[in-house]
């Protein structure tokens, strides 16, 4: 006779199993998104391209995938100092959808088309795409009449030879397969969606100039810990020590590219003028630095 013991250890050994499955579920789909580096390097050259000339990143999505897109372009103005007026976020159900599901609205392809018509989407514009299934008719209608009006669009999936990827002018598919709970796209398709995401918009911003060596050079200094930081930034690209850093985030306002550039011997409307002309990139601001600069004294 089975006792109560024999079941309890029979469940745990089964939970112990579900979740080794499931991280490891996790692991392939990033695993998936190794194939994609080529694309997205792509993507993120011909996106700087478009929105060098004034463009705007659109992020379209429903459901959990519109939610992860909109995690990801939220941070880019914290991280990169990318404006919150340049980016767009058409999630079906509208911004009550992040916190409560509107899971019918995925099927109103009418309402996306107005939403790409009413914010005047355009030649510079990057508009990308998001669908575990590609065929959610939301997203799909977005991109059409988005490269339509000649906006560079791009489609992230999770399934090949989907709708969303036809229509796309550049398809990114991490074909992630079956879930572990049947349909929960929250997991290995929504863990490649993230992944892709992320790689793509910093790609972007690489691209844009707005790191140096690896380092945020537009990040948002809004606290402490982040003035600490800028601090750092601002001495290791400059060769300033703290103090003298310090003094040139003070003198900048905060901004941390202008800071950058008077730490290195610039004041502050010459520092503002030349990242105007090297397109707001520090490193190309830097490039150009006139030799008489080149012995400025650390107290200057």
């Amino acid at each position: 006779m089975t006792n109560n013991t024999d079941i309890r250890d029979a469940l745990q050994r089964d939970a112990a199993a579900s979740v080794s499955a499931m991280l490891e579920g996790q692991v392939e789909a990033a695993r998936t998104t190794l194939a994609l580096a080529p694309l997205i390097e792509r993507a993120g050259a011909e996106s700087a391209e478009r929105l060098r000339g004034g463009g705007r990143i659109v992020l379209v999505g429903a459901g959990t995938s519109g939610r992860i897109a909109v995690q990801d372009g939220v941070e880019l103005a914290p991280t990169y100092g990318w404006p919150m007026d340049r980016m767009v976020f058409l999630l079906a159900g509208g911004r009550g959808a992040l916190m409560e599901s509107a899971e019918a609205a995925e099927d109103d392809a009418g309402l996306a088309e107005e939403e790409i018509a009413r914010h005047a989407i355009a030649p510079n514009d990057v508009v990308i795409g998001v669908a575990a299934s590609g065929s959610t008719p939301y997203t799909c209608a977005a991109i059409k009449r988005a490269r339509a009006a000649g906006a560079l669009t791009i489609g992230i999936a999770n399934r090949a030879d989907t709708p969303l990827l036809e229509l796309a002018e550049i398809a990114l598919c991490a074909e992630t397969g079956a879930e572990f709970v049947a349909g929960s796209t929250r997991m290995k398709a929504g863990t490649a969606q993230k992944i892709v995401l992320n790689t793509l918009s910093t790609a972007i911003m690489i691209a844009l100039g707005r790191t140096h060596d690896g380092l945020m050079t537009h990040m948002s200094v809004s606290n402490e810990k982040l003035r600490r930081r800028a601090v750092d930034i601002i001495s290791t690209i400059s060769g300033a020590p703290a103090d003298r850093s310090r003094k040139a985030l003070e003198a900048a306002c905060n901004e941390l590219p202008v800071a950058i550039l008077v730490a290195a011997g610039y004041d502050r409307e010459e520092a503002k003028r030349r990242l105007v002309e090297a397109d707001n990139s520090v490193g190309r601001a830097l490039s150009r630095r006139p030799s008489h600069m080149a012995g400025v004294p650390d107290d200057a």
